[in-house]
């Protein structure tokens, strides 16, 4: 007879657990949000002083594209006017379920109502409020930024002792109702929005049982089959299943009304960044760049390109009305601030001396954003972190450090003990970046980068040869939401972050292994940072409290 066993309960089993004694963790937690949702899995949108570009999901697929209705109203001739217009979805998939909505010549600083309808006018679910930014000659006061790293991860059991591999679903879900509540204008989602290794997790199981049950919990999600298209073919049906969990059920409806900016990372490639003479990850081949791709086409929106783009820049498409960019973006939020978001993996290269993290042509415009002083206050939000070094081989820094831990291979080491496949151009290229920053003359640099599973702040006041003393580069960690206990640096590697050689760092909070955020709230002024931690280890989302971990002010 062939027992039923579920996916969580067989994977506990194959740890050795007994399927009973796991807490439940599957359901999502209650949201006191009562907006009526219809079929909607997940909205999440972004904007511009004059565009929307908008990403939602259905649970169930549509024959027909659905309407977005976009109005707003008006004073003419004393008399107040409800102006409306309608956009219609952009398919993203091959069935009907993801749909995007792209709306240009809005006017800015203006608060939109928003409404999905079918082909019949009849509403699939309630309104909502979306607000573009003011124009970049506009001169608003304010603008509160919220940011985090790392917030994916399957919904895996809590095992006894509270010990999880990522915080499930509800606690995340919970976590981002407490993020809103503080009533951010935009959010950074940094890095690490997917994991799934499906190459590694397998392969670096001990014992029989152990490695069948995650093979088997793997192929219960469906697999990848590299001969096959990533479009149109089972690959599609298995990262939608992947990232309806990690994604679209765990932010569901909650961002509808707060612009959410993704910077991808290694795992949203679905790998691990590594480098071994058997096997380098990074740049991507052919098939984890259409997985990237297809996951942002269905899930998270496109920066949009407002200002100019140099010639030929990298990852810019065009979609509809409005010019996108796929890889790197910025904001602009009227003279107030302006901000740079970079994928430091997706596009890095291998040429010693001329390698980078990003491309030559980004970096470029990465510095001549840096130098244009027009914005009051300006920050780099990169995927991977300036000022620390976790021994990594996909680092900007040279560092070996000793890995005793339980869960990822040791860093290799090339034939004369540096970091196997090292780059030095990755160091020059962080050098000149930081220069750029440094040198600018009215503003404070700062940097608020993902990827390392911590919550802390520093200042750069030395780099090599560079002297940031009179200017020092601000550096912060911004929290990780989704890590659960066996995620830490401390357990997954058997180490601390520190300061790379070469690096002098003013520490402000050390490091800490914390589920939490930073919030950034920029003034004319400067920029006062607040990092918000979770309780330690896990709690049940119904005992979720936050408390400040450190402030401090830039400016």
């Amino acid at each position: 007879m062939k027992n039923n066993i579920s996916r969580r309960n067989f994977l506990a089993l194959g740890m050795g657990v007994s399927a009973l004694s796991i807490t439940g963790c599957a359901s999502d937690y209650e949201s006191r949000d009562t907006w009526q949702r219809g079929d909607l899995q997940h909205i999440l949108p972004l904007v511009s002083h004059q565009a929307f570009n908008i990403k939602v999901s259905f649970l169930h697929p549509r024959s027909e594209p659905p309407v977005l209705k976009v109005g707003n109203r008006e004073l003419t001739g004393g008399r107040e006017l409800l102006n409306s217009r309608e956009q219609t979805g952009s398919q993203q998939d091959s069935n009907g379920r993801f749909w995007a909505f792209r709306v240009a010549d809005l006017s800015p600083d203006t608060e939109f109502q928003l409404q999905l309808v079918d082909s019949s006018g009849q509403a699939l679910c309630d309104p909502w409020p979306l607000k573009t930014y003011p124009a970049p000659t506009d001169k608003p006061e304010k603008l509160r930024i919220i940011g985090y790293t790392c917030a994916g991860g399957p919904d895996l059991p809590v095992l006894p002792g509270n010990r999880d591999a990522f915080k499930p679903v509800a606690y995340r879900q919970k976590l981002y109702e407490r993020l809103l509540a503080q009533q951010p204008d935009l959010v950074v989602a940094n890095g690490d929005h997917i994991y799934w290794d499906y190459r590694s997790w397998a392969a670096n199981r001990d014992g029989t049982l152990s490695r069948m049950a995650m093979e088997w919990y793997l192929g219960s999600y469906g697999t990848f089959d590299k001969t096959l298209p990533v479009k149109g073919t089972s690959n599609e049906e298995t990262l939608k299943k992947i990232a309806d969990e990690q994604i679209g059920r765990t932010y569901g409806v909650q961002f509808r009304s707060t612009p959410v900016y993704f910077v991808t990372d290694d795992h949203d490639y679905f790998d691990n960044d590594d480098a071994t003479p058997e096997l380098v990850t990074f740049p991507p081949d052919h098939f984890h760049q259409d997985l990237r791709q297809l996951l942002q086409s269905l899930y998270f929106p496109e920066y949009i390109v407002d200002a100019d783009m140099p010639a030929g820049f990298p990852g810019l498409v065009k979609r509809e009305a409005v010019e996108l960019s796929t890889h790197f973006g910025e904001v602009r939020y009227g003279d107030l601030f302006s901000g740079v978001f970079y994928d430091c993996g997706g596009m890095l290269s291998l040429a010693g001396e001329s390698a980078g993290l990003i491309p030559a042509s980004v970096e470029s415009w990465l510095i001549d954003k840096t130098r244009d002083e027009s914005t009051h206050q300006f920050a780099h939000f990169p995927s991977h972190p300036m000022g620390w070094t976790a021994g990594k081989w996909r680092e900007w820094y040279p560092d070996l450090l000793e890995s005793q831990g339980s869960l990822v291979a040791s860093i290799e080491r090339d034939e004369v003990g540096n970091k196997y496949l090292w780059q030095q151009g990755w160091f020059q290229q962080h050098q000149r970046l930081l220069g750029a920053m440094t040198s600018q003359r009215t503003r404070k640099p700062l940097v608020v980068s993902g990827d390392l599973h911590l919550l802390g702040a520093g200042a750069i006041t030395q780099s090599g040869e560079l002297n940031l003393e009179t200017n020092p580069v601000y550096t912060v960690l911004s929290g990780p939401v989704g890590v659960g206990g066996l995620g830490w640096l401390s357990k997954a590697r058997g180490l601390a972050a520190t300061t790379p050689s070469g690096l002098a760092v003013e520490e402000l909070m050390p490091p800490a292994e914390r589920n939490g955020f930073t919030v950034l709230d920029v003034t004319r002024e400067g920029i006062s940072v607040e990092l918000v931690w979770c309780p330690p280890g896990y709690v049940a989302p119904e005992y979720l409290t936050l408390e400040t971990a450190k402030q401090f002010v830039i400016g």
